[in-house]
């Protein structure tokens, strides 16, 4: 039992670690697409992608924080760990596609990552069960 008390900790510390690790990247990364900062401008339409998205994706990063972040609402967060996969999948698979800079792909990488080991260790109180 105590062991299984230990495991349920270390489960809960690592994912703490990581998901607070992925907010404050995913809100760093927000606050530049938000404010358009003219680096993150040249990397996004390097990539391909319209301006105007930028603001978007800002935007539903900030509430997929949110939503990640606050107590309860399971459902709420599976559709925000959802949107973080697939804004942050499609990152990396636009990077590799124009076959941009290690340095340029690595950032989408890292959060794509912190985004895949904070829903793995999330807490039992923070999953939807599904029963029946």
């Amino acid at each position: 039992m105590e062991t299984q008390n230990k495991s349920e900790k270390i489960k809960r510390i690592i994912y703490w670690i990581f998901t607070i690790w992925m907010s404050l990247g995913m809100i760093s990364t927000a606050i530049v697409q938000l404010i358009q900062n003219k680096d993150e401008l040249t990397n996004f339409t390097t990539l391909g992608y319209p301006a105007y998205l930028m603001i978007i994706l800002g935007i539903w990063k900030v509430l997929g924080v949110i939503a990640v972040l606050i107590p309860k609402r399971l459902v709420l967060k599976e559709w925000a760990y959802a949107g973080f996969f697939f804004v942050m999948s499609g990152a990396v698979i636009s990077h590799l596609i124009v076959h941009d800079t290690i340095g340029n792909t690595f950032p989408a990488v890292l959060l794509f990552v912190l985004v895949i080991i904070s829903w793995y260790f999330r807490p039992s109180d923070r999953k939807i069960s599904v029963t029946g």
